[in-house]
């Protein structure tokens, strides 16, 4: 540490570190547009300059070393006048049109002008133009005369999303940034350029010109996606969804938020919502109140539970309703007496877990990893979030090495790869055992014989201090996904890799914790989707899409007595005979557990749409109407509290005893024929595929995925 002074305070700061460092850590503000905290430093647009003693001239505070004993004004007049100096050049070619802009109400440049720009211009000449750009259906470029040139976009891409999208071409007034051979812009982070972006030339294409920031209002809210929790900012106008944001959570999501995240609102305002219950009659549909539609479904399933047993009645959920709504879910299925519930429709195997699988390891630790090993994941598209730590514990020197059934770009370098169909991977994966075993000197876990491949993963496992092995959605749902899991816990205890399960969604890890798992006895998904049920609840989900069985599960329901869909969404009207609307995440309170098992409650954000109401509240009042015990919550946090044990008002907290990804199950290595079934980056749910911006992206085109329009 060296000690520097500060507009007259002194401040303790690691050496190597910049004056911008300094002034972050002791509460200075400092203007600035091409700096920021998560980029690297390009001390491009010189608004930092700052006076240093004995420097001759004003210095970048974002690029000049801290040294001991160093004077630094920030104040001056001398610093003033040279950052008012650099605010004259930055607007002689910046169009007035704050009042049409976007970004206006949250532009640092307007907010900068104010203390540091003059009342008037002494240029008189005509400002540049920038040609148009269309650049995707998702980021908007229209504006880019607006453009100061920090470069923050360009930085971002390289850095952060991994991919070199943007660069500036040309020089001095000339000077463009763009997009080269007219591509578009395909990161499956690319918003996050909008949010960094301090001047508004790059803009939200579909929030454009739809509200101004200051009508609206702003809500904390949870990414109902993938595992990863991210941490959102809901804007809100007029009761509807405007815009989703990123709230800062640096051992979640950082500042960023993947554009599933960011954009998936647009389902929410479609006119693909269901908006009130619906019962199937004489093959037509009609709507009716609540009242007729819960004691219809209540009378159904009592006379099916009197004609078949409870067995012949279950429950398939989606682990992306709530941690409240899967307890109850699983609560009214054993209730009625069925152990038949599960949340697994991608999964090919069903094992009885020992604990919930989980990541092995907290999401910030992923950035400092020295040794990765995934295994059956596209982690940039699954998992964008926890393949840019991995990125950036690529920049540190991490070595990341893959087994997997197809050559992605990774958008990150990768030491090791291993291409296979996925039917081999538990024979490459213990052929990784077989060379630690050898390098170690003990006895092989399995009898498999190593490779050049394989040793070259096991060196780079047995090296470095912080390791990590990762399985992903691939195999989770493999047919022999325990297998792969035994192999790997062992590989972890031999080389001390933490061993984990990247997640599909956003309450996986949830969904395991509060039992909507089968008890005893009860079905599993492959066999409720298999057509083995006379009752059928569908939870916030679309078989067709959501399910291992596909189109096949299309057929199967059909042959149920009777199906009834909870969702959001007008779905599975071809074979549902009711349909009860339930709230998305943005109208309901409840709780996700992310892929470390960290639980995070949120509070709607805006009132429910029509006659929708929040499927914690449907359930409970169903099972009142079925005469089931025990089901007099409140609210959601009334659920909460039971499955936290106590009546405080303290967040949930996951016991970590409840956390296991160990399993006794024996190896299977015969080949398997059966490829595990994954959902695509904008196929994953039901409110991304119904949200129009991403069904355009490049990514949504070549996933080939088209969704069945409502009956």
């Amino acid at each position: 540490m060296i000690e520097i002074e500060l507009d007259g305070k002194k401040v303790d700061i690691v050496e190597g570190s910049m004056i911008m460092h300094a002034a972050d850590k002791a509460g200075t503000y400092i203007p600035h547009f091409c700096y920021h905290k998560k980029l690297s430093i390009a001390a491009n647009c010189r608004m930092c300059l700052v006076d240093v003693e004995k420097m001759p001239k004003p210095m970048p505070a974002c690029a000049t070393p801290v040294t001991q004993g160093m004077i630094v004004r920030t104040k001056s007049a001398k610093a003033i006048t040279a950052q008012k100096s650099v605010m004259e050049f930055l607007l002689i070619n910046h169009p007035l049109d704050c009042p049409i802009c976007d970004q206006g109400g949250e532009c640092q440049l307007q907010d900068l002008a104010v203390g540091y720009g003059g009342s008037s211009s002494r240029y008189q000449e005509e400002k540049r133009v920038v040609a148009v750009k269309d650049v995707g259906p998702l980021v908007s470029m229209q504006e880019m005369s607006r453009c100061i040139h920090c470069t923050r976009c360009i930085r971002f891409g390289q850095e952060i999303a991994g991919v070199m999208e943007l660069g500036m071409s040309h020089r001095g007034e000339h000077a463009e940034i763009e997009t080269f051979l007219g591509q578009s812009i395909d990161s499956e982070l690319s918003g996050n350029m909008i949010d960094i972006c301090p001047v508004g030339a790059l803009t939200s294409k579909p929030f454009r010109y739809s509200a101004r920031t200051w009508e609206l209002s702003r809500r904390k809210s949870v990414s109902p996606h993938d595992s990863t929790g991210s941490n959102l900012i809901v804007q809100v106008k007029n009761n509807k969804v405007m815009r989703v944001v990123p709230l800062e959570n640096e051992s979640i999501n950082e500042c960023w938020i993947a554009d599933r995240d960011r954009f998936s609102y647009e389902a929410l305002n479609s006119e693909e919502r269901l908006t009130s219950p619906m019962i199937k009659q004489g093959g037509e549909w009609r709507s009716v109140d609540w009242q007729t539609a819960l004691e219809y479904v209540a009378n159904g399933l009592k006379q099916i539970k009197a004609d078949h047993g409870a067995a012949s009645i279950g429950t398939l959920a989606s682990a992306h309703s709530t941690l409240e709504e899967l307890f109850l879910a699983a609560s009214l299925m054993r209730g009625i007496g069925s152990e038949n519930i599960d949340y697994r429709l991608r999964n090919a195997e069903f094992p009885v877990y020992e604990g919930a699988r989980f990541l092995g390891t907290t999401i910030a630790s992923l950035s400092d990893l020295q040794r990765v090993l995934i295994v059956g994941s596209n982690l940039r598209k699954e998992h964008p979030l926890f393949a840019q730590r991995i990125r950036q514990a690529t920049r540190k020197g991490a070595a990341v090495s893959v087994i997997s059934a197809d050559s992605n770009d990774w958008a990150m370098p990768i030491a090791h790869q291993v291409t296979v169909e996925a039917g081999q991977w538990v024979e490459v994966l213990a052929a990784v055992a077989a060379s630690i075993a050898s390098a170690k000197g003990v006895d092989r876990f399995v009898a498999a014989e190593p490779s050049s491949a394989s040793d070259a993963i096991a060196r780079s496992l047995m090296s470095g201090e912080r390791k990590a092995l990762l399985l992903g959605n691939s195999a989770a749902h493999h047919d022999k996904a325990s297998s792969l899991l035994a192999i790997a816990n062992w590989i972890g205890q031999q080389t001390g890799a933490t061993v984990g399960y990247l997640t599909e969604a956003a309450n996986t890890v949830g969904a395991q914790i509060v039992g909507a798992l089968p008890g005893k006895g009860g079905l599993n998904a492959g066999q409720m989707l298999g057509g083995a049920l006379k009752a059928v609840i569908l939870l916030n989900n679309e078989p067709e899409f959501d399910s291992v069985a596909g189109a096949k599960s299309k057929a199967n329901l059909m042959n149920a007595q009777m199906v009834v869909s909870l969702s959001p969404f007008k779905a599975n009207m071809a074979f549902s005979d009711v349909m009860l609307p339930i709230a998305p995440f943005t109208e309901t309170s409840g709780t996700f557990v992310n892929a470390q098992g960290l639980a995070q409650s949120f509070h709607a954000v805006v009132k429910p749409l029509c006659e929708t109401r929040p499927a914690w509240k449907v359930l409970r009042v169903l099972a009142n109407v079925l005469g089931l015990p025990g089901f007099d919550y409140e609210s959601s946090a009334d659920v909460l509290k039971q499955l936290s044990g106590d009546d405080s008002s303290n967040p949930y907290s996951v016991n970590p005893a409840l956390l296991s990804n160990q399993t006794t199950a024996s190896v299977d290595r015969s080949p398997s024929m059966v490829s595990p079934v994954v959902a695509r980056i904008y196929s994953l749910d039901g409110t991304v595929r119904r949200a129009s911006s991403l069904q355009l992206t490049a990514d949504a085109k070549s996933a080939g995925h088209v969704l069945e329009t409502a009956a």
